[in-house]
């Protein structure tokens, strides 16, 4: 394995923080597509909702995010990370607090489409930042880190959103509008991230970038240490052409299969809950400590992520929280601790595969096509995501529980085999090997994944 001395730099605390402000965005994504869920408690009867009209609001955000990941790709790929790294969630506060007023659905799902644009064109934006600035011992449990953040935003919505319903008829109004703190508070803390020095050489911006390695590596770094990387594929068109067509089709197909069960359960949680029969209560409890285990489980494979590699990973990940869902499809009247407990193993379990959301796009290809890379990748899955929220409810109508689990299994179990064909292998690569058509996997023993 050959030595870079941006890739194996020792983790700072620059490293430390832009990790930590990167993780913003995860963290709004998983608290505006949560506390919907919650909301639509009260939405649901005050607007009439038909079954439709609850799948579109659901699914709007995550029409946006698909909108947003596309054009954040472009955008941040041609006008740089640093530029849009506050820009996009300003436009989240702005449409957040105007949630408030809505009146009416149609309202609603505009302003949830225009939070949901603003959340997808952070994901590539955040993401290739710290990709390009992370040494690649912790590049994979850092990029994976994002994912746990959406989880522990997830969760903040439930809590919140609990409270909130005790305040009267106008709890969602506040609900809805209540993700403009975290993201002013997360806005105020990325004000002064530097630009990716590896984007701005491939600007032919030098002396800047010569500027950012000495402010965050060191008086003696310089861009005779950042390594070559391949550039006959700068044209994002070309990647639909070349080798790189390959990889985009897994991307996009792994991680749709990963996203549309799990988005559906947020979403709906408590409906789905409701519709096994859970006793009084239990609903809301069940869901609350399914997102815990859902954290847990992506805590676990950041832990495994650079012991067992990103192959193994996905491939077991897919696997086995399928066939939880099976058993569930198969015996939706199965007492209640044994659908907790199949829904627990499906949340831990599923860990693997989101994790693995935020690393392989970013390390599979390179710096000129990075942001829209992810972009189109993310954009690619949220379209089954949305489609798949979007049926939820129809889908509890008329396959009831039971036909609804089985579906979602049959999607894990997609995600498997197409993983077992074309999941590659990137653990121990430097970011610009794991970006190379021509790269292989070092052989090398497990890299250490802790801090």
């Amino acid at each position: 394995m050959t030595a870079h001395v941006l890739d194996d730099a020792p983790l700072s605390r620059f490293h430390k923080k832009l990790a930590l402000y990167s993780a913003g965005g995860p963290f709004l994504d998983g608290y505006v597509l949560s506390v919907i869920g919650v909301a639509m408690v009260q939405i649901t009867p005050q607007q009439n909702l038909s079954d439709s009209a609850q799948g579109l609001i659901g699914a709007s955000a995550l029409i946006g995010i698909f909108l947003g990941a596309f054009a954040g790709g472009w955008l941040t790929d041609k006008f740089g990370r640093q530029t849009l790294y506050t820009i996009d969630l300003i436009a989240l506060i702005v449409c957040s607090v105007a949630q408030f007023w809505a009146t009416d659905p149609v309202w609603l799902f505009v302003l949830r489409l225009l939070i949901g644009m603003a959340v997808g064109a952070d994901y590539p934006i955040a993401t290739s930042l710290l990709a390009e600035f992370t040494p690649r011992r912790y590049r994979g449990p850092m990029l994976g880190g994002l994912t746990v953040m959406w989880f522990v935003g997830a969760a903040a919505a439930y809590i919140v959103g609990e409270m909130l319903l005790n305040v009267g008829d106008d709890g969602w109004r506040w609900m809805l509008a209540s993700a403009a703190l975290p993201a002013t508070i997360i806005v105020m803390l990325r004000l002064g991230t530097p630009e990716s020095p590896r984007w701005l050489v491939k600007k032919g911006r030098v002396q800047e970038a010569e500027a950012v390695l000495k402010q965050v590596y060191g008086p003696t770094a310089s861009i005779a240490d950042l390594p070559e990387e391949e550039s006959e594929n700068i044209d994002f068109k070309a990647i639909l052409r070349s080798g790189y067509g390959k990889r985009m089709l897994y991307i996009s197909v792994f991680w749709t299969c990963s996203v549309v069960p799990l988005f559906a359960i947020y979403a709906f949680g408590p409906t789905i809950m409701d519709a096994l029969n859970l006793e009084d209560g239990l609903a809301n409890i069940g869901e609350a400590l399914i997102t815990v285990m859902f954290l847990l489980g992506c805590v676990v494979a950041l832990l495994t992520v650079n012991r067992m590699g990103r192959r193994p990973l996905v491939i077991h990940s897919f696997v086995w929280s399928g066939l939880a869902l099976l058993v569930l499809g198969i015996f939706p009247d199965a007492p209640d601790a044994v659908i907790m407990t199949l829904f627990a193993a499906y949340a831990i379990i599923i860990g693997g595969t989101q994790i693995l959301q935020w690393i392989y796009p970013n390390e599979l290809f390179p710096t000129e096509v990075r942001g829209s890379a992810v972009g189109v990748a993310s954009s690619l899955s949220r379209i089954g995501a949305a489609v798949g929220t979007y049926l939820v409810p129809v889908a509890l109508s008329s396959w009831g529980i039971g036909g609804t689990m089985l579906a979602a299994a049959a999607i894990s179990l997609i995600g498997a085999v197409v993983s077992v064909v074309w999941a590659p292998e990137t653990r121990g690569m430097a970011l610009h090997e794991s970006a190379s058509l021509d790269a292989t996997p070092p052989q090398t023993k497990p890299i250490p994944s802790e801090a």
